[in-house]
């Protein structure tokens, strides 16, 4: 049986921007055909020690003070049973690669600003990035032309909630590639 999944999105929610101080909270993953119709969807809380949570999210952020609705949500997550270890995620996604996925064959990652997430994912997940093509569909690109070039903005709603934001960036990837002539 031929898996269909050709494209892997991924999001994540962090504590902050650097991948060596900041930790990932939140991962989901949405695995879709090449119209981008979802096949498949993960997503999990990774558990973050309650000392570096307040450390990099509660003081100073400018970030997460901005948006303290998916803040408050995801230190609440965090302090829920429903988070795992990083280990049981990084397996977790493994399978998930393995359920939809080709088994040999690089995964294309795809998202928002995509290599930020993906120095996280190197630097947490090794055996989930050693899974991962090299080449990566980050939507924040075509972002830049279509709206640099061709004046061309979508506004995208900014739920900085890992499920959320990644049908949001398959919605801004859509909405482009309606305007682009074949």
């Amino acid at each position: 049986m031929t898996k269909q999944a050709k494209v892997l999105w991924v999001d994540l929610e962090m504590t902050g921007l650097d991948p060596v101080e900041d930790r990932i909270l939140e991962v989901a993953a949405i695995a879709t055909d090449w119209d981008f119709n979802e096949i498949a969807t993960y997503e999990a809380a990774v558990k973050v020690g309650p000392r570096l949570v307040e450390k990099r999210m509660k003081i100073g952020q400018d970030f997460w003070n901005a948006n303290p609705q998916a803040r408050d949500q995801l230190l609440k997550q965090n302090d829920s049973d429903e988070v795992k270890n990083g280990r049981t995620v990084e397996n977790e996604l493994l399978g998930f690669l393995d359920e939809h996925f080709e088994i040999g064959k690089p995964v294309l990652l795809a998202g928002n600003s995509i290599h930020q997430d993906r120095r996280f994912i190197i630097n947490e997940w090794h055996r989930f990035d050693d899974r991962l093509h090299y080449r990566m569909l980050d939507v924040t690109a075509w972002k830049v032309v279509m709206e640099g070039k061709y004046k061309k903005r979508f506004s995208k709603p900014e739920e900085h909630r890992a499920l959320g934001d990644i049908r949001g960036s398959i919605m801004e990837l859509k909405y482009y590639l309606g305007k682009v002539k074949v």
